[in-house]
């Protein structure tokens, strides 16, 4: 394995570009780093059945999901964190409260707490352009593992949350929409269970990403890469910087790093 790389790549603004599709020169990349004998990987906060179109066209099965609490390893589930249930509940009382919906997610769907489609819900959601909604179901965080949620509120309204639910972090994805992971739980920490496992040196792991639920994993990966589109955050923590996602970006950053020609 000594020439061998893993190679992570995140999803929306850096695999799929501004309108959600995969760059020619990416695809070819993705498949050429095959070639070489390189592991490719994703790491990404969407759901793993939000996912599952790209991992088909890119021939992928290993993945670091919902920010880092579902894990797999070439098909196999490695690796599993869920939300604290008492937590989640005390949670969602207080969410019900200030009128700020929320989304749960397992490892095979999505229900919210609303039954009507909300403002917030839709128009967050619809940016993804993974032609899926969720349906209602206000009970579904009960008697299972709910690996992430999204909870719907305005820039500032988290820092509440922030302060009363020390058992989550929570990291925005969109204006409208936080990320609610476990506390701790990041892209880092699951890409940790698949590099160990595979007993990659960290002179040998890659990952490029570009937003603020990638700064973990930019700055723990030894060889990282933020895109030109990136947040600024994102930038910061990289050990490199590459060009935007629709200016050949991924494939601009694989050569600039010396995996490929």
């Amino acid at each position: 394995m000594s020439e061998q790389s893993i190679i992570f790549f995140d999803i929306d603004g850096t695999l799929l570009d501004h309108n959600k599709e995969i760059p020619a020169s990416t695809k070819k990349a993705i498949f050429d780093l095959r070639e070489r004998g390189h592991e490719v990987a994703i790491a990404t906060g969407r759901a793993p059945f939000m996912f599952e179109d790209i991992r088909k066209e890119l021939e992928i099965d290993t993945y670091v999901s919902y920010n880092g609490q579902y894990v797999v390893l070439r098909g196999e589930v490695i690796y599993t964190n869920p939300l604290n249930p008492d937590a989640l509940k005390t949670l969602t009382e207080r969410a019900i409260e200030k009128e700020n919906p929320i989304v749960y997610m397992d490892a095979d769907d999505m229900h919210s707490n609303v039954p009507e489609e909300h403002e917030y819900i839709t128009t967050s959601i619809k940016t993804l352009q993974v032609g899926k909604f969720p349906s209602f179901d206000p009970a579904y965080y009960q008697n299972r593992e709910i690996y992430q949620c999204l909870l719907f509120c305005l820039e500032g309204a988290e820092q509440q949350y922030e302060a009363d639910f020390k058992d989550f972090d929570f990291i925005r994805w969109h204006p409208m929409s936080v990320d609610v992971l476990p506390a701790g739980g990041s892209k880092a920490n699951g890409i940790s269970k698949i590099t160990d496992k595979l007993g990659f040196p960290k002179e040998r792991q890659y990952a490029f990403g570009d937003g603020l639920n990638d700064v973990e994993m930019l700055k723990q990966i030894y060889n990282s890469v933020a895109m030109g589109n990136g947040e600024e955050e994102a930038k910061a923590a990289a050990r490199h910087v590459t060009k935007n996602v629709d200016e050949d970006g991924i494939l601009h950053g694989l050569q600039m790093v010396g995996l490929l020609d």
